[in-house]
């Protein structure tokens, strides 16, 4: 039975052309992307023991390994942070700096002051649940007529996994599908497993289920949006993440002028204002 680091470390194997990294091609293959030798080789360790670490057989490689593993595969930042976290989690390590806190609803009044002087910029609050927790107008003009925030309590993963208004919304939805499904690796424990279990996951059906057991790091580049008043936006997410709340404050920069012109003309309808949901 494979763990959440073998699985990762096998994906990122396969996804990774030679080429990518200097090494030759070796001519045909049956599958796709590093040997397992030619990556043991690069990590300085043996082929058998990459083998028990992607098999789940060895759980607990040490601190050194995981980082020649990251070096091999030539990880980006978000990649080998990822890495480090289902290192822990595999090794089975519960302490408080590994174990994600819980869910805190309210928003502290330092932030909530900080939202107020990004009006009207568009920026929102959120949990890694996909909890919106506070915005500003100018995220509700942006948002306005999608029915993200028609509920009592909005949350985006929800939204994006059971409103078919989401994938109209959304340009790219199975890439912001990936984006919430991966930020739930990060979200509180024993809520995240109550809450998927009981509510999201029966309803949500494969397109959420299947997201769950992958281990790539989402992209993450520019948003692109279909406001339902036909009008396309273009933009850029700048977070800021809040560690002692397990919260992030996130705020949606245009990319280009036309998304510049259109978020103007968005906020002349009727005002809105800072709205903490929590």
């Amino acid at each position: 039975m494979g763990t959440p680091l073998g699985d990762f470390i096998r994906a990122k194997r396969d996804s990774t052309q030679p080429d990518t990294l200097g090494l030759p091609s070796h001519g045909r293959r049956r599958s796709p992307g590093l040997r397992r030798s030619d990556l043991a080789a690069r990590a300085g360790i043996s082929v058998e023991y990459l083998t028990r670490i992607e098999q789940g057989r060895d759980r607990n490689p040490s601190v050194s390994v995981v980082n020649a593993l990251a070096d091999a595969l030539s990880l980006a930042a978000a990649e080998r942070t990822h890495l480090r976290y289902l290192t822990k989690i595999t090794g089975g390590e519960c302490t408080a700096h590994v174990r994600p806190a819980p869910v805190r609803w309210d928003v502290r009044a330092q932030v909530l002051q900080t939202l107020r002087l990004l009006e009207p910029g568009i920026a929102a609050v959120t949990n890694r649940l996909g909890d919106i927790l506070a915005h500003t107008s100018g995220f509700a003009a942006v948002t306005s007529g999608t029915g993200l925030l028609d509920a009592e309590a909005p949350n985006l993963t929800r939204y994006v996994f059971t409103d078919p208004r989401a994938r109209a919304f959304f340009a790219d939805w199975a890439e912001v599908a990936d984006e919430r499904a991966f930020d739930l690796w990060l979200g509180p424990a024993v809520e995240n497993s109550e809450w998927l279990t009981a509510e999201l996951a029966p309803v949500a059906g494969p397109e959420f289920t299947s997201r769950l057991n992958s281990t790539v790091v989402p992209r993450r580049g520019v948003l692109r949006l279909n406001h339902p008043g036909g009008r396309s936006l273009r933009l850029n997410r700048e977070t800021l993440e809040l560690a002692e709340d397990a919260q992030q404050l996130v705020v949606f920069l245009p990319d280009d002028e036309e998304t510049a012109r259109v978020v103007a003309e968005l906020r002349l309808r009727p005002p809105g204002r800072l709205r903490v949901i929590s």
